[in-house]
């Protein structure tokens, strides 16, 4: 068992903490492999009546995923970082298709494999110390790992906003929005989580009972200018609304775009598209799995992490450099399947 995971069973609840501290918590194979493994073993134990996921000692909850081992595969032949999103997507697809309750306490940042370890799960419970945001875009990538699937689903076109820009939002914000089920302050937790332990049956009305009411969203509050300023699927017609609107909100989210991949920034778009029409998460993993093979070998990855991650300099040199160049029938190669024996699958023991 990896030391970066504390998994144990207690009373009938399976627990799981995330435990990289230093990396936020981000996720790695070896993470992934893990989870599935319990999760597995767990769904046929009788003795086991709800999963908990947190995170150990640290700011949390999950930052991402193994952004160092995919650039680094990136650059070679690829195929380690394929490895790594076969075995992620298999987890998100297992914790969406989970009999038992599984709650996720997202106390801290949630960002990329973040969400898609925690959005699959039947509750999550967002904090004041709640950061949610899928930046992917920024570093050359797109919100994957679900979010084909989830973002759509959000309250008009927040999802479509979110994976655009990058945007931060808190746990107010989450719970207004629904990525969140419930409301607590970060220090009823441990208690909480107690009770859970110590009332694995009682999972759902612990939760309801410490349910609060969260603060005032101010995402709500920017609800209608996020509906109407970004209605369009295409990039270039978001950003003329954009452009007409004389707001100040509108020209902060004109600059924020400019610092994106305009590729990626297409293919989320796309992809969102897709996703909102999938009625089988499996076809949603399917597609993100297809699009993640091919975008890493792409450019702007590699450029991005320069840019965001290893330099630290902010000015990525995108190619192409504007949506306006960039071409229809490669984002459309994207999508394209792979070889039957490169598709993805779920694991086969979540095919019942």
């Amino acid at each position: 068992m990896t030391d970066q995971l504390l998994i144990s069973a207690s009373n009938g609840v399976g627990r799981i903490r995330l435990n990289r501290p230093r990396a936020l918590h981000a996720l790695t194979l070896e993470m992934c492999d893990a989870i599935n493994v319990a999760l597995l073993e767990w769904r046929s134990d009788p003795v086991i009546k709800a999963v908990m996921i947190d995170h150990a000692e640290g700011r949390g909850f999950c930052a991402g995923g193994d952004i160092a081992l995919i650039a680094s595969s990136a650059k070679a032949d690829g195929v380690e970082a394929e490895h790594f999103f076969r075995h992620e997507y298999r987890m998100n697809h297992l914790l969406f298709t989970y009999e038992k309750p599984i709650v996720a306490f997202i106390d801290g940042i949630v960002m990329g494999g973040g969400v898609g370890l925690s959005l699959p799960c039947r509750y999550r419970v967002a904090t004041e110390r709640t950061t949610f945001a899928m930046p992917e875009t920024g570093i050359g990538l797109f919100p994957d790992v679900g979010g084909g699937w989830f973002l759509p689903r959000l309250p008009g076109r927040i999802g479509t906003w979110l994976a655009v820009t990058g945007a931060r939002i808190n746990g107010a914000d989450c719970t207004a929005i629904g990525i969140a089920t419930h409301y607590i302050a970060s220090d009823k937790l441990d208690a909480i989580k107690e009770a859970i332990l110590d009332r694995p049956d009682d999972l759902a009305a612990i939760l309801d009972q410490a349910n609060e009411t969260a603060p005032a969203s101010s995402l709500t509050e920017q609800r209608a200018d996020i509906d109407r300023l970004f209605a369009a699927d295409r990039i270039e017609d978001i950003m003329a609304a954009l452009r007409a609107d004389r707001s100040d909100w509108a020209q902060q989210q004109l600059a924020t775009i400019a610092t994106k991949s305009p590729q990626t920034v297409k293919v989320a778009l796309r992809q969102l598209r897709d996703g909102a029409a999938f009625t089988d998460f499996a076809d949603n993993m399917r597609n993100e799995y297809r699009v993640a093979c091919r975008v890493i070998r792409r450019p702007d990855f590699i450029e991005g992490v320069r840019a965001v991650i290893v330099d630290k300099d902010n000015a990525p040199k995108w190619n192409p450099a504007t949506a306006q160049e960039v071409d229809d029938a490669v984002i459309d190669s994207f999508f394209a399947p792979l070889p039957a024996d490169k598709e993805w699958t779920p694991l086969p023991e979540t095919q019942r």
